[in-house]
């Protein structure tokens, strides 16, 4: 049987743009892309702490420590600049694999610069 687990969260970044005449997707700091594990294209939600929106879209790689979060696209209704977010990906684990599952959790501080990792919530 598989199940269904979160596999990475970034946790309460900072949107930095929304851009709507844009081909679609979130734009990410690609250092945040890589501690947390998630690829270009790779599947995204997002749930959006101020306004209780939650989406999903794609990520798209962004500049090595740059900060940037842009919502693109239709989604860029969903989140204003300055809006906190929750990034998350999951994945489909069988009972073996999740004897060895852990979270890739990602903190950042208010630039958006990641400041801690962990596996369990704190």
């Amino acid at each position: 049987m598989q199940r269904i687990f979160l596999k990475a969260k970034l946790h309460r970044v900072t949107a930095t743009a929304s851009e709507v005449d844009y081909e679609g997707s979130c734009e990410i700091d690609g250092v945040l892309l890589d501690a947390a594990g998630i690829g270009s294209f790779e599947q995204i939600q997002i749930y959006n702490i101020n306004n209780g929106n939650r989406f999903i879209t794609y990520a798209i790689r962004g500049k090595d420590n740059s900060g940037v979060i842009s919502v693109n696209g239709a989604a860029a209704h969903k989140a204003s600049v300055g809006d906190l977010l929750i990034i998350a990906t999951y994945a489909s684990y069988d009972e073996k694999e999740l004897k060895d599952y852990t979270p890739k959790l990602c903190y950042v501080d208010k630039s958006n610069a990641l400041v801690r990792t962990n596996s369990k919530i704190v």
